[in-house]
């Protein structure tokens, strides 16, 4: 049917005609706007006043010589004179390698995305490299707007002074808006220097950056931390820069004016400025200009380093010297003494009769020098003594009333007996080890009941000696004592394994993102060496860990001698002196290296998150010294590893909160320093009651009836006066450092909580020298040679700690302040020469706790007084 198929095809195209006159006519495409463009030939030092708008665009051409020797630069500068914030002028800068555009007025964002207006912009541009001797290279500047109508200015210079040269300063000025860079070139023979930019004016906050010579620049206060090694500064800055870390052996130095200071601990400003401003709107901050002189000079070369490595390592092993010379000396005069002993021994060949030795030879008698017992105090403790001396039983009087009385013989002595109080000691020599007064099991002596019961008769008896608080058996002592060595060295690998890998991803961050606010480091004596930014503080440390094995190794060859005295039944070992256990002071070596390896740690990047790796082993040091101070007389009753470590342990959890949270916590420091007098209190009766009481429901009872008893029926003194002069003094201390701690809430809570240990240990030990000296014994002429020099090597080390290179307690900038350069070969400041001198002043501190009782190694135990 070839007629309907006609129709219907008619019928298509007639609804499509029909879908076609409905439908919309298609828009009409705008022809595009013939923006009208103005291109002149522009001459340097000339201001171009003109206007641009919507329909205008200018093109400035310019064009220099470079040649490949010589570098100048090219800044330009505009001002828009018209206040169109909504619609700002563009400036593009078109060059060989780079194009540069920004807009006026130039926003920038501070802190919280506040924004800060400029209307005068100046950049330094970018400046090409060229490869022939003089090269003309041409540079374009456009300005467009959007604006109906825009004035400006418009002005290129040439910058003076834009190769710094060495040693030679160089003041210019430098806004958020119109921030400045120069270059510097490395001379011949130069490996490092270091850039330093100085200001009479702390504010505005500034940033020193160093960059390659790549373009962009990134020269704003938004864009500068992108790349390269960047400060915060406020009247100081330093960065050291090595030659290897750049191929083109040259840099930029630039510096950026921040539209804030709060990143250098100043102010934020006031913001919306006006009532009615709306927080979207920009401030104008008007001219907030810096004035800055920078300089870059040689670093240290590679000989420096060689020299100061040699220089601190003879300083150290001349230690080693000395102490190897010492011990030869004295073993000759032992090996005289053994022989001269030897000869008196033998029979005289004129009478027969054994010669006698002179007291000046041995050493003088226990009461040439007016030590004496106290009182009856040591009656029980001396009778198994007396018992087994059989006929060299001696009876005593005392002489005069006092407290400290002094005991004479009314029986002479044997010519042959050792002057050691008139008693000889010639059946103890030849007694089994075992009998002696200590042969009683720890286990066991603890839990018999009359046993228990005798601590207490001995214990709380007026005048103790050491004899009475050294009964235990010195094997179990001396493994008792053993275990803070261990404990010491497994807590040396568990802290220090995380703190070296934790300070080494610190320096990676600060290499990668080369943000120096990181790390306070002393910059102006900062010297790198491979990936460490300062290591001339690390190597500082190394008298630390050298002294400290030092020690270690006089203890050992100290115990080597004493097993041997005790192999061969030696008398003055088994019964006289102070009795010798060695494991605090292993543990107090142990502590002094790790010390100088948690200090190295925390100058790899010094700041307020890991000052408790420089710390914690100070509190183990001071807690260790106290230990054995107190051990020293009372090898009974000392704490116990587990006890000892338990409380430093929480010493240093309390650091690391108060770091966290203690600066300027009202709660938190009531809360510590209530914690800090109750455990003063809890202690000093610990120590005045030597352990025998009991913190139970009836401490209360106990205490009122002892104060109804002593205070209110009669009025009588304390039983033990001495005791209770020193925990007197002790809670008057701490009382005072916890009430300061309330009142004035110190920033630097780490070195606070130190301090409190180091003023309770200089307490003692200035309370147990005036007890030694006041009962009548004497200090030797090595502990007091190692006292005096100790004492004013401490001097000098504390003169030069205080000197305060850096403090994380301010910000970075504030810190800088504080740099200073270095004193000693060019290499060392201040803060290493006190790690030079506290290792040798903790040094002699442990040397004068090892060798302070050696006047009492010929008394016997019932003659030493406990204090």
């Amino acid at each position: 049917m070839p007629g309907s198929g006609a129709a219907a095809l008619a019928r298509a195209l007639l609804a499509g005609a029909l879908l076609l006159l409905l439908l919309p006519p298609p828009p009409v495409l705008p022809q595009p706007h013939r923006r009208n463009v103005t291109e002149t030939e522009a001459q340097f030092n000339t201001t171009y006043t003109d206007w641009v708008d919507a329909d205008l665009l200018h093109i400035y051409a310019f064009n220099h010589s470079v040649r490949r020797n010589a570098t100048e630069g090219v800044r330009v500068s505009v001002n828009v004179l018209s206040d169109h914030k909504d619609l700002p002028v563009l400036f593009v800068v078109r060059q060989k390698e780079a194009v540069v555009s920004f807009q006026v007025p130039l926003i920038l964002r501070g802190l919280y995305q506040r924004k800060y207006a400029y209307q005068e912009v100046s950049r330094t541009l970018c400046q090409p490299q060229t490869k022939a001797e003089v090269e003309t290279q041409h540079f374009y500047v456009d300005v467009s707007t959007l604006s109906l109508n825009a004035s400006y200015q418009l002005r290129v210079t040439r910058v003076e002074n834009f190769v710094l040269q060495t040693n030679e300063r160089f003041s210019f000025n430098a806004t958020a808006s119109q921030p400045q860079y120069f270059k510097y070139e490395f001379p011949e023979g130069v490996d490092s220097v270091i850039v330093k930019v100085t200001s009479a004016m702390a504010f505005p906050c500034s940033v020193i950056s160093i960059q390659d010579i790549l373009c962009p620049v990134y020269d704003l206060d938004n864009n500068v931390a992108f790349i390269g090694m960047y400060q915060t500064m406020t009247k100081k800055a330093a960065i050291t820069v090595q030659k290897k870390d750049f191929p083109s052996h040259s840099f930029y130095v630039v510096v950026v004016v921040k539209t804030e200071d709060e990143a250098c601990g100043g102010a934020l400003p006031y913001y919306p400025l006006s009532k009615n401003a709306s927080p979207d709107e920009p401030v104008d901050q008007h001219n907030r200009q810096k004035m800055l002189e920078v300089m870059v000079s040689p670093a240290i070369t590679s000989e420096a380093y060689v020299s100061s490595v040699l220089f601190c390592l003879s300083i150290f092993l001349s230690f080693y010297v000395l102490t190897l010379l010492i011990a030869c000396w004295e073993s000759c005069r032992q090996h005289k003494r053994r022989g001269l002993l030897s000869a008196m021994d033998s029979p005289s060949l004129d009478t027969g009769h054994s010669r006698s030795i002179p007291d000046s030879f041995l050493g003088r008698g226990y009461d040439s020098y007016g030590y004496g017992s106290f009182g009856n105090g040591s009656s029980s403790s001396t009778e198994g003594v007396t018992d087994s001396l059989g006929s060299t039983e001696v009876s005593y009087s005392y002489v005069g009333q006092e407290q400290f009385k002094r005991r004479t013989p009314s029986a002479p002595t044997r010519p042959l007996s050792i002057p050691m109080g008139e008693r000889s000691l010639e059946n103890v020599a030849g007694r089994p080890r075992l009998d002696s007064l200590s042969s009683v099991e720890e286990d066991d002596y603890d839990t018999l009941a009359d046993i228990d019961y005798d601590k207490n008769v001995i214990r709380t008896k007026k005048y103790l000696c050491v004899a009475d608080l050294a009964r235990k058996d010195k094997r179990v002592l001396r493994k008792k004592y053993q275990i803070y060595f261990w404990n010491i060295a497994t807590i040396a690998v568990f802290y220090a394994l995380p703190v070296i890998q934790l300070v080494i991803t610190y320096q990676t961050v600060v290499n990668v993102t080369g943000n120096q606010d990181i790390c306070y480091y002393n910059f102006l004596c900062a010297h790198p060496l491979g990936n460490l930014s300062a290591f001339n503080n690390i190597l500082s440390n190394l008298g630390y860990v050298l002294l400290g094995l030092l020690f270690l190794l006089i203890i050992l060859q100290r115990e080597i001698n004493y097993n041997r005295a005790l192999m061969r039944n030696d008398a003055h070992a088994l019964e006289c002196g102070i009795p010798k256990h060695f494991g605090l002071f292993y543990a107090m070596g142990t502590a002094l290296m790790m010390e100088g390896l948690l200090s190295a740690c925390y100058h790899v990047c010094p700041n307020y998150t890991n000052f408790q790796f420089d710390t914690s082993f100070m509190y183990m040091i001071a807690g260790l010294c106290m230990l054995k101070l107190y051990q020293k007389r009372h090898p009974d009753i000392n704490a116990s590893a587990y006890s000892a470590y338990a409380c430093l342990a929480l010493v240093i959890f309390f650091s690391v909160v108060g770091v966290v949270f203690g600066k300027g916590n009202t709660a938190f420091w009531i809360v510590f320093s209530v914690i800090h007098i109750l455990a003063t209190l809890l202690l000093s009766t610990q120590l005045y009651y030597m352990g025998r009481w009991k913190l139970d429901s009836g401490i209360l009872r106990r205490i009122l009836h002892v104060l109804y008893t002593d205070c209110v029926r009669q009025c009588s003194g304390p039983m033990y006066v001495d005791r209770m002069v020193l925990l007197v003094m002790g809670n008057i201390i701490n009382w005072s450092l916890a009430a300061y701690g309330l009142i004035v809430r110190p920033n630097d809570f780490a070195s606070y909580l130190l301090a409190i240990g180091i003023c309770n240990l200089l307490l003692y030990f200035a309370f147990y020298i005036i007890m030694k000296l006041r009962s009548g014994e004497r200090i030797k002429l090595i502990p007091l040679l190692c006292i005096i020099s100790t004492s004013v090597v401490w001097g000098f080390a504390l003169f030069f700690f205080f000197q305060g290179l850096s403090t994380w307690q301010k910000t970075p900038a504030e810190s800088r302040e504080h740099n200073r350069d270095c004193i000693l070969l060019d290499f060392f400041d201040d803060h290493d020469i006190w790690h030079f001198l506290s290792s040798i002043a903790m040094f002699g501190s442990f040397l004068v706790l090892l060798t302070l009782d050696d006047d009492l190694d010929c008394i016997q135990r019932d003659k030493i007084y406990v204090f």
